[in-house]
Order: structure tokens, then C-alpha cells, then sequence
């Protein structure tokens, strides 16, 4: 198995590499050693790349990402925490995919102005059990305690 030198894997992963000497000292990646200044990574390290920029874009921080990296089936808190987020990320998944058609809707939409369409409407509203947006409960909140 031929070794990926930190410019390579710089390249091929569209990181820096500051960042990939500063993931290493966080210890989410690990290098094989040196050819001559250069550090050098496994090919695998690519994967493991991918898989941390996937979890920084689902909103884990480095210090979960490094936990779940060294997590055991034994783990049972990271395990509930792990399930909280998955339904967590489920919300937002549903509220994108929303937003998402709504905007699908509205690039063909004749109604004037746009957001007042009523299928705009009822497409971005957060009907997820009865659960309200941020918004919404800020503006119930103003009601009740206004």
C-alpha cells in the first residue's frame, strides 16, 4: 500500500494542510510517519476525512466526532446521544426537505407576492406533531405573556 504525503491528502481532500496537522494533534486522524519533513497518511485517511467533514456538516463539534471515533458498542451515553441527534437531524431533514420544495414551487409560482401562495404557505409550515418553529412559539409566547 503506497503512502498519500500530506500534500496529496491536502489535495484529495480539500483541507489544508494546518488543518490535517491540527486534526492529527486532535488525534481524529493519524499519520504513518515521515518522508522527510512531510508527514505521511494511509489512503484510508481519506475515508475517515470524508466521514468528518460529514459529521461537522450534520453539527457534531471535533470533540464529539473525536468521542464517537474512539466509541465502543459498550458506550451506552454516546449511544443515547448518537440516537437524540439521528432524530434531531431527522427534523431538520424534514423542515429542509420543506423549504426545499417550497422553493421548487415558487421558481413556477404566478401568485403575487410569492411567500403569500397559500401552497408556499402550508409547504414551510412546521406541522411535525403539532410542534411549532421558533418563530411561531416566540410569537405565542408574545401573546401569552403580552
Amino acid at each position: 500500500m503506497e503512502l498519500l504525503d500530506i500534500a496529496e491528502v491536502a489535495d484529495r481532500s480539500g483541507l489544508a494542510p494546518s488543518a490535517l496537522r491540527f486534526y492529527e494533534r486532535r488525534g481524529l486522524i493519524d499519520s504513518a510517519g515521515r518522508n522527510g519533513l512531510r508527514r505521511t497518511y494511509e489512503p484510508d485517511v481519506l475515508d475517515r476525512l470524508t466521514l468528518i467533514d460529514c459529521a461537522r456538516g450534520a453539527g457534531f463539534t471535533l470533540a464529539q466526532i473525536q468521542r464517537f471515533l474512539t466509541a465502543t458498542p459498550d458506550d451506552t451515553e454516546l449511544r443515547a446521544h448518537l440516537a437524540q441527534r439521528a432524530s434531531q437531524l431527522d427534523h431538520d431533514i424534514a423542515r429542509l426537505t420543506r423549504m426545499r420544495d417550497s422553493l421548487h414551487h415558487a421558481a413556477i409560482c404566478t401568485h403575487e407576492p410569492l411567500v403569500e401562495c397559500p401552497r408556499f404557505k402550508t409547504a414551510i409550515a412546521d406541522t411535525d406533531n403539532g410542534h411549532s418553529t421558533g418563530v411561531r412559539k416566540r410569537a405565542v409566547i408574545g401573546q401569552i405573556t403580552g
